[in-house]
């Protein structure tokens, strides 16, 4: 999974929560996201836009 931003990312199906750890260091968990997008994230050719695109600023958060 290479990326400038994303060091790795997980998802749990049963809470609906993407943790996205950056290459920063820094990690964040994304509230109830459904998992199609989690499957589209995964498929993506360029995670980090994928991020910015369709998760930052349309999803809560919290940073871990």
């Amino acid at each position: 999974m290479p990326s400038y931003v994303i060091s790795s990312f997980e998802y749990e199906a049963q809470t609906k929560r993407l943790k996205v750890r950056y290459v920063s260091g820094m990690v964040y968990e994304y509230k109830e996201v459904p998992e199609e997008v989690y499957l589209q994230m995964k498929a993506a050719f360029s995670k980090g836009m994928f991020l910015n695109r369709f998760i930052k600023g349309k999803y809560d958060f919290e940073k871990l």
